[in-house]
């Protein structure tokens, strides 16, 4: 089920005095697999744009790093969200006052359908306000949880999970549902005042513009597009690419 039509920027939309403004700054990303994904399109880009000067280094000490810099390092513990908030707070204590953008994702397998949605969003948006507070003069920013491809149907899904195969995991339909509720919950508090990364909504998005979408119970939820990834989930070459243009193209504009 597909429908919306979207049109993202391209990155030969951005002037150079922007992508000037981005190689000044010294941001901080804290991430687990789909962050390497990320991070790892994000090189193919600047290989191929050499007008983006954005010095990459992995690190979970930014301060102790000389001079701009992207950093990023992997924070927390998978299927434990807490630990990710948690984490984030304990970096922003050692080195918030020497960032100028900090921010960190959630991983699919953070949320799920027996995720608490509500509690695990109220920690978060607590978290946030006490780091905003804190660290004034640091731009926070937010991204919304990642999909994972719909489960397969038909006689072959039938098939594996009859003989014990595969299985629904993470993938099921209840488990992208309780995602597209964290991320709601996510546009809802920021949306319009505080800048989100909307990594679910690239991610949902078809090469031709239009939203890769299902329905259950009656609404409309997304899923991540089967051609932007090679298990599932984590993001292939293609899909990759496309979130790091976004993402460098987001951060160019929020330097402006």
């Amino acid at each position: 089920m597909s429908q919306e039509k979207i049109s993202f920027p391209s990155i030969k939309d951005v002037p150079e005095s922007q992508w000037e403004e981005l190689s000044k700054k010294r941001i901080y990303f804290g991430h687990q697999s789909v962050g390497v994904n990320i991070v790892d399109g994000i090189k193919d880009v600047l290989r191929e744009n050499p007008q983006i000067k954005l010095r990459v280094v992995e690190t979970s000490s930014p301060s102790e790093v000389d001079g701009p810099v992207f950093s990023h390092s992997t924070i927390g513990k998978n299927e434990e969200p807490l630990s990710k908030i948690e984490a984030f707070e304990s970096f922003m204590k050692k080195n918030g006052t020497k960032i100028d953008v900090a921010f960190f994702k959630f991983c699919f397998v953070d949320i799920d359908s027996k995720t608490d949605v509500k509690k695990v969003f109220a920690k978060y948006r607590d978290s946030i306000s006490n780091e905003r507070k804190n660290f004034p003069g640091t731009t926070l920013l937010h991204v919304t949880v990642p999909l994972l491809r719909r489960q397969e149907g038909g006689f072959k899904a039938r098939i594996k999970k009859l003989v014990g195969v595969g299985g629904d995991g993470f993938f099921g339909d209840e488990h992208n549902v309780a995602r597209n509720s964290f991320n709601d919950l996510l546009r809802g508090e920021y949306g319009g005042k505080e800048p989100i990364f909307d990594l679910a909504g690239i991610e949902s998005t078809l090469p031709d513009g239009k939203r890769l979408s299902f329905e259950k119970g009656g609404k409309i939820y997304y899923s991540l597009v089967p051609e932007y990834t090679n298990d599932g989930g984590h993001l292939n070459e293609k899909g990759r690419k496309i979130v790091a243009e976004q993402f460098l193209i987001f951060l160019a504009t929020l330097s402006r």
